[in-house]
């Protein structure tokens, strides 16, 4: 890994960036199926009213999805691929671990939250059909 503050932001701003590209996924697909089996159709209408991004993220799901894919990949290749060393300076390689640490919480928690979008936009149906 490198050891400048420049590419420690760029990693940074990598992992928030892939963090946003999965919850999109949620807001648009997931969050709106949920409302509506617990009986908020109500609210989902009236959401989807309201913040007319939704509609266009609706509209372009599949794009959504394999764009936040690509990203999620991206992300593991860079956190996971193979040579990646931290500086022999033990103040930096505490930061270096740190964020690490970080980023690898951060990789998790979006590509959660791509599968629950992904369970909820492609798969609650056809899973539904085949146990009933």
């Amino acid at each position: 890994m490198n050891s400048t503050p420049q590419a420690t932001l760029k990693a940074s701003r990598w992992g928030w960036l892939t963090l946003f590209a999965s919850t999109t996924t949620l807001f648009c697909c997931a969050l709106p199926i949920l409302l509506v089996t617990i009986g908020l159709g109500a609210v989902s209408a009236a959401m989807f009213a309201n913040v007319p991004f939704l509609t266009f993220l609706a509209k372009h799901e599949l794009w959504l999805f394999v764009f936040s894919f690509c990203m999620l990949s991206i992300s593991a290749w860079s956190i996971y691929r193979p040579g990646r060393s931290c500086p022999a300076d033990p103040k930096l390689a505490d930061q270096c671990a740190r964020a690490d640490k970080w980023n690898k919480r951060v990789l998790i928690i979006s590509s959660t939250i791509w599968l629950v979008g992904f369970t909820a936009a492609y798969l609650s149906i056809p899973l539904m059909n085949l146990f009933s």
